[in-house]
């Protein structure tokens, strides 16, 4: 049962995989001075191009964890994500109300997903 970690710093691994599942780090907006839709826009963005890196998709997400600075934005967060979810592929995810590591991020997405 190999583990294989990619992009190793010190304190975590971009990407973690194990037995076919892969694991991501928490990410988060290229620019934090944009507002909840660019910010979970681009997270998104990451969050594909991590996953092609490890050998997977968003169709093979099995579960997100969204934490959003603020409930004030979770329609404006799920309207984006709504949209970047390919039906019938919603993995099972959780939204919780969280404080950031910096105050101007609004939105941060860990993301477990299947190997294709």
């Amino acid at each position: 049962m190999t583990i294989e970690r990619i992009e190793v710093g010190q304190r975590m691994s971009r990407i973690v995989k194990h037995n076919g599942t892969i694991y991501l780090c928490g990410q988060v907006a290229a620019d934090a001075s944009a507002d909840i839709a660019e910010q979970t826009r681009t997270t998104l963005e990451k969050v594909e191009k991590l996953l092609e890196q490890a050998g997977s998709d968003k169709e093979h997400i099995l579960s997100v964890t969204v934490y959003v600075r603020d409930m004030k934005d979770f329609a404006a967060m799920n309207e984006v994500w709504d949209a970047w979810v390919p039906e019938g592929f919603a993995p099972a995810r959780a939204c919780v109300e969280a404080r950031m590591a910096r105050p101007e991020l609004l939105v941060e997405m860990t993301v477990v997903a299947a190997e294709k």
